[in-house]
């Protein structure tokens, strides 16, 4: 009869840790569990500066299943950081904008800012848990006014069959680069390495250079205090990410005058490197994100398709950098019409499951802690966290950033020395 009883006791208690496991499993699968009226009739616009935005009008299409009676939309704003300010403040203002770290601390965004709503609020319940900490940027009393739904970073876009087809290796440090480029050279590739050089938006020139910059400042505080207050002292430490530059150029890797000859760092960046002779292209994720579109948009890349990837800059003999920025952040209009159902769509989006799927129809990024996105960025997966680095998390601000982007674009193009570049910090406007 004890025996029995034990048995009856085990069994009940295996049938009651089961159910419990089949409740987390069920809740786990069903994922957003709505918490409004499912039959509310409301209109909810999300406004930016994309020309288009399908991977959000999907998460759109997701959120009808549960609020079909919920119209959502997305509209384009022209000149969009002059007038937002303007646009919020309108009868009909949007229900969400984009927004950018840059903006706090700008005078011209305060009218912005004060529109925004404390998303870390806990009543609204936004799952902040599942971003990365880094890309989380926090104001003095600790509140988020801005989530990230994409990251960014800085490296190149690689043709992976190209690099077996010539029995080469990816290079992943400093002198593998070089190495590789003096054989790629050899095996008549005029240019290993290109990218986008004409003006001071200079996509090679910057990339290069503020990766290293941010990596140096991230391991002195010191440093990083005088750089965001434009100390001309702060000039020395832009030394070792300009001098990288001109070396990748006196070395041969890098042709400028090739560079110039692109005339943007989107559409024609990515329409050039699919041609098919290009081993390394230098741009950031932004331009990324544009690829896949624009594969069927290459003849070349038509008919003779290739595998690609994008790879951190091998900078050092450590390797490259992962500096993960947020490439759009979404804000919410505390005074817009239908605050309940635009945090409802908030606590929908921000999921790991909805903001890795809206990262790989984009191709972007995704900012969720998974790190799991298209495998075409699963370079930058293998980086240890030692050569991570969040510079909004670290505290680098936008006039800083405009010291760098000048600083490297004279040295690549010629107009100025290193030493007078250095000399320069905090004069670049």
């Amino acid at each position: 009869m004890k025996k029995m009883i034990c048995i009856i006791l085990i069994i009940c208690m295996v049938v009651s840790l089961t159910a419990c496991g089949g409740k987390t499993s069920e809740t786990a699968d069903k994922g957003f569990v709505p918490a409004l009226d499912k039959n509310k009739e409301c209109s909810i616009t999300v406004v930016g500066s994309y020309d288009n935005f399908e991977a959000l009008e999907a998460e759109f299409d997701r959120f009808g299943e549960f609020y079909p009676n919920v119209q959502l939309s997305y509209m384009k704003i022209d000149d969009y950081n002059n007038i937002l300010g303007t646009v919020l403040e309108a009868d009909d203002s949007p229900n969400i904008f984009f927004s950018y770290p840059w903006m706090v601390g700008n005078e011209k965004y305060d009218q912005v800012l004060a529109h925004m709503e404390d998303l870390s609020d806990p009543a609204l319940k936004l799952n902040l848990d599942c971003i990365r900490p880094g890309l989380l940027k926090h104001d003095e009393g600790g509140h988020v006014m801005m989530v990230p739904v994409f990251s960014r970073s800085y490296g190149m876009l690689v043709n992976n069959d190209l690099f077996e087809k010539e029995g080469l290796k990816v290079p992943a440090t400093w002198s593998e680069l070089v190495t590789v480029c003096d054989e790629l050279r050899k095996k008549g590739y005029a240019n290993p390495m290109m990218g986008y050089s004409r003006d001071t938006s200079s996509c090679f020139m910057y990339t290069v250079a503020y990766p290293m910059f941010v990596a140096t400042l991230a391991g002195d505080p010191e440093a990083l205090a005088l750089a965001n207050d434009l100390d001309p002292k702060a000039g020395e430490y832009m030394r070792p990410a300009l001098e990288t530059v001109e070396k990748l150029i006196q070395s041969g890797c890098i042709d400028p005058a090739e560079c110039d000859k692109i005339e943007d760092n989107y559409n024609q960046v990515i329409l050039r490197f699919f041609e098919g002779d290009v081993p390394m292209m230098i741009c950031h994720g932004d331009t990324v994100s544009g690829t896949r579109k624009r594969e069927s948009q290459s003849e070349a890349f038509t008919a003779s398709p290739f595998k690609y990837s994008f790879t951190p800059l091998p900078l050092t003999e450590d390797g490259g950098y992962f500096i993960d920025s947020p490439s759009i952040e979404f804000s919410v209009n505390k005074d817009c019409n239908d605050l309940d159902m635009t945090n409802e769509f908030m606590r929908f989006l921000v999921s790991t499951a909805e903001l890795d799927e809206m990262a790989y129809v984009k191709r972007l990024i995704t900012p969720t802690v998974s790190l799991s996105s298209d495998p075409v960025y699963a370079p930058f997966g293998q980086l240890s966290s030692e050569r991570t680095f969040s510079p909004e998390a670290l505290g680098i601000t936008d006039p800083l950033t405009v010291q760098i982007k000048y600083a490297s674009f004279g040295v690549g193009s010629g107009e100025m020395t290193v030493d007078e570049a250095v000399a320069m910090y905090g004069t670049f406007e």
